[in-house]
């Protein structure tokens, strides 16, 4: 029998977009699926957009604002799905994604493999999605996922992943302490429990970039910040319980160092912190420094100022490409009604 995918749906203040996910998750040429939108306590109009889409195979339900991680967990507990497919409010499924994926996994007839595939960043048009390779878009090992997501600074998106049940079940709930990178230590434990990662190149996913969910992009609050560095702590504990070794101690040591600027130096106990673990893997972290970009501004007017720049900047020009690629998009629907 073709097993059952639940495509799961936290939704928090995305009624912008949330028919249009929802229309990708209907569109799946993957007939046997159920969807489940959990409804964090929006106060815009997601949880009434979302009750448009009701029926025997779309579930929507609502609670109060707890977090992305309580949703999940919540979505979970209702499903009975043999996969699960986790889809944020914002991003889309290209139609064959499941089915591309369920096709690849009849090669290896475990439930314990991971499914990954490519993942392309858009704005409001599809059709001008960047995809770029990163060298995580190929069939790994746990222990080489983990040394080069770290080690060099690499990111995959969250519905990229099909995991089945057992998969699901073995990894255990998402962390609701983290306010952020909370996929990134929930796969972590999916990895761990699985028996190695198949990339599936046919299996696309849209990530649309929104204000808050830039790669580069933790916050500045402290609860943030704290929740940034415990997932951080537990991306090394996890490597190490892998392997420990040089190898995968300099990948650690790498990311630590990547993340020091983000805590510099409005956290220096969390630096402190960093530092005694960077001391642990046999090793030590620099003051960070500004991108090549930036060095005339650190050396002209200080470290503080050319990091505010170095985080402001990018988010101004990704501001106004927004808006031209949104001007664009209303344009180009605006032709295609007056063309009907």
């Amino acid at each position: 029998m073709k097993p059952l995918v639940s495509i799961l749906i936290p939704a928090y203040n995305a009624g912008r977009w949330t028919a249009e996910t929802l229309n990708s998750a209907l569109a799946q040429t993957w007939q046997k699926k159920e969807i489940i939108v959990v409804d964090d306590g929006s106060t815009d109009q997601t949880l009434s957009v979302a009750r448009q889409f009701a029926s025997r195979s779309v579930l929507v339900v609502t609670h109060q604002n707890q977090g992305a991680a309580a949703a999940r967990n919540k979505a979970f507990d209702l499903s009975q799905g043999d996969y699960i497919q986790w889809l944020d409010a914002d991003d889309l499924l290209a139609p064959t994604k499941i089915e591309m994926q369920l096709r690849a996994l009849q090669d290896c007839q475990s439930e314990r493999t991971l499914l990954s595939g490519p993942y392309g960043t858009f704005y409001y048009r599809t059709e001008k999605a960047r995809f770029s390779p990163s060298p995580l878009w190929c069939d790994l090992s746990i222990v080489e996922w983990l040394l080069r997501k770290m080690g060099q600074n690499c990111h995959m998106q969250t519905a990229t992943w099909l995991t089945s049940r057992t998969l699901t079940n073995a990894a255990g709930p998402w962390d609701t302490r983290l306010l952020g990178d909370d996929d990134g230590e929930y796969f972590c434990r999916v990895k761990m429990a699985s028996t190695g990662i198949t990339f599936v190149p046919e299996a696309r996913v849209f990530y649309r970039l929104t204000d808050s969910n830039r790669l580069s992009y933790i916050g500045r609050s402290n609860k943030k910040l704290e929740a940034q560095f415990l997932s951080m702590q537990l991306h090394i504990a996890y490597l190490r319980s892998l392997e420990d070794s040089e190898r995968t101690r300099t990948a650690c040591l790498r990311y630590l160092q990547k993340y020091m600027f983000d805590f510099c130096p409005e956290r220096p106990d969390i630096v402190d912190q960093m530092q005694g673990l960077a001391a642990s893997l046999g090793g030590q972290l620099r003051p960070p420094t500004s991108s090549w970009k930036y060095a005339w501004i650190e050396k002209a007017f200080g470290w503080e100022l050319a990091k505010q720049a170095q985080l402001n900047l990018p988010q101004l020009k990704h501001s106004l490409l927004k808006y031209c690629d949104k001007t664009l998009y209303r344009l180009q629907n605006a032709v295609d009604r007056n063309a009907s």
